[in-house]
């Protein structure tokens, strides 16, 4: 990969990050994750190879489907209470679409089906920035909006995480798949603790 591209995609992954994390308006949480996704399409997809060019389209697919949710849940308590901010989610419908879209982006169980076939066809250090880097934003959503979500089902999605994810980890012996594994198990305990503050 030619490093001015690598050099703008780090760059834009960072920046995106940086957006999302210190954004208190539901629109630039969603454009720092839209630019994201865009930022790490690249990095998957920089061998050329046929399993590389299909994680990046499950990345993409997935990514999107979950930023469009978060997009529609916003709207949705924007079109409800008239509010914009992250910290006041108040409708129920927004709530429960906001969950789906958080799980689907960290890739908790039941979502977490594209996440080791990703990291399978990525390189290891893309797969740690999928695994680490890519993860902050939506744990960041996750955590101001953790008081209007619905703890049973965020313990539901905890637990079947943790459970799965160990359970699927102790089946594999390709080193990215129990990465990928042990992310989705790890990620359970941090969704438990977060629900819980």
């Amino acid at each position: 990969m030619n490093p001015h591209a690598k050099l703008i995609c780090t760059v834009s992954l960072i920046m995106g990050t940086s957006i999302t994390i210190s954004s208190n308006h539901w629109i630039l949480a969603w454009t720092g994750l839209e630019i994201n996704t865009l930022a790490i399409i690249p990095l998957i997809s920089k061998s050329h190879h046929p399993r590389a060019i299909e994680a990046t389209i499950k990345y993409f697919l997935t990514q999107s489907t979950a930023s469009a949710l978060i997009l529609f849940s916003s709207m949705t308590n924007a079109w409800s209470t008239g509010q914009w901010d992250i910290t006041q989610l108040n409708h129920p419908t927004s709530c429960l679409m906001l969950t789906m879209a958080i799980a689907i982006k960290l890739g908790l169980v039941p979502f977490h089906f594209w996440f080791p076939e990703v990291l399978q066809g990525s390189s290891l250090i893309t797969a740690l920035l999928l695994s680490t880097l890519m993860k902050l934003p939506p744990i960041t959503l996750l955590l101001l909006t953790s008081q209007s979500l619905n703890t049973t089902l965020l313990t539901l999605l905890a637990i079947s995480s943790t459970l799965i994810g160990g359970w699927m980890g102790l089946n594999q012996t390709q080193t990215r798949k129990i990465l990928a594994f042990s992310s989705i198990s790890h990620l359970g305990w941090m969704i438990m603790i977060i629900s819980y503050n």
